[in-house]
């Protein structure tokens, strides 16, 4: 079994729909665009059917925003990393050398296009099963009310203030890549919590950081 078989919990019947899906345009002509757009479609569907079915309270417009947190960018290369995705990433010599398979936008096309080969290599319900379990930590942090969507970041501070708790302290831990492509580390810490994340600026990073350490807290509520 495929290391990303085993992650997803799916076993592909037929073995070049996973194939395709790691591959990058820059590997050869077989490659995972076509995929990307159906995954995508996909994608916003599923989380579309469940945020419905699972928020009822809250309007059209704010329905909008909670499925745009699902679908963005940072969103997918969190499920990419839980995946160990860049790993298995089929990648030509020049992006290999360039650090592609920590590309963000590199990331999260792939989590598209495996959303759309099991779909292929499938059925709907399948695909559905599969894509509502790789995305779970993310619909189980959307708000279950309307109120407005504030960036991880201001959510926390607005949880430690209002526990009277310190701010918490973000880090560069490291940097890498060229230029064009660069790569952040951050370490964000909080009272006994840390957290620690990558992200293709320092914002992104402090970004997820602060989600996981605002997930451990509400965590610590239950």
């Amino acid at each position: 079994m495929h290391p990303i078989e085993k992650a997803l919990g799916y076993t592909f019947r037929d073995p070049d729909h996973l194939t395709r899906a790691l591959t990058h345009r820059s590997h050869s002509a077989k490659h995972n665009e076509r995929l990307e757009y159906l995954g995508d479609a996909l994608l916003e569907t599923i989380s579309s059917i469940w945020i419905y079915n699972n928020r009822p309270a809250v309007p059209e417009g704010d329905l909008t925003r909670l499925r745009a947190t699902i679908v963005k960018e940072d969103s997918l290369v969190g499920v990419a990393r839980r995946l160990n995705l860049g790993e298995h990433l089929r990648l030509g010599s020049g992006e290999l050398k360039t650090g592609g398979a920590r590309r963000a936008s590199i990331l999260a096309d792939a989590v598209e296009a495996l959303i759309a080969a099991v779909y292929l290599d499938s059925d709907y319900p399948t695909c559905e099963s599969v894509t509502l379990a790789l995305i779970a930590p993310e619909l189980v942090a959307l708000p279950q009310t309307a109120t407005p969507l504030k960036d991880p970041k201001t959510q926390l501070q607005e949880h430690l203030q209002g526990r009277g708790l310190p701010l918490p302290d973000y880090q560069i831990i490291s940097e890498s890549g060229p230029e064009h492509a660069r790569e952040f580390q951050i370490r964000a810490t909080s009272g006994e919590y840390i957290a620690e994340a990558h992200g293709s600026s320092r914002k992104k990073a402090e970004q997820q950081a602060a989600a996981e350490l605002l997930k451990r807290y509400k965590e610590e509520k239950k």
